[in-house]
């Protein structure tokens, strides 16, 4: 099974990466409304968490022995870029400082994650 693991993440992980930030890019610009509903507050901002949860960890994974700082970074500014996109190519999305900040907080969620399971990831790639 591990053997499995490292093959599929062997080179692949940035094509996961690039296909999840044209997702998160295409899911921000398109007019969705009425499309995707969640019936509870600030679902939304849950969403824009999770998406830039994901994105973080699989671009740290994609640039395992990178560094963290500059990928982390990557993800808030793509995040911050985004948020404005709205607000310049369509006039159905609005640039919203509170989804920037769920964003970030996603990003920052995603690094506190990754940071705890790096070791056992690392060992489970060399041991393979």
């Amino acid at each position: 099974m591990r053997k499995l693991i490292k093959i599929l993440l062997k080179d692949k992980t940035i094509y996961i990466a690039l296909l999840l930030a044209i997702t998160i890019a295409f899911l921000s610009l398109v007019n969705l409304r009425g499309k995707l509903t969640f019936h509870f507050s600030y679902a939304d901002k849950v969403q824009h968490l999770i998406a830039y949860f994901s994105l973080t960890i699989i671009w740290l994974l994609a640039f395992i022995k990178r560094k963290k700082t500059v990928i982390v970074l990557g993800c808030i500014l793509y995040g911050i870029v985004m948020e404005f996109l709205q607000s310049y190519l369509t006039n159905y999305r609005t640039f919203e400082f509170m989804d920037m900040i769920a964003n970030t907080s996603g990003v920052l969620l995603g690094l506190f994650f990754f940071n705890r399971i790096e070791k056992k990831l690392m060992n489970m790639l060399n041991s393979l």
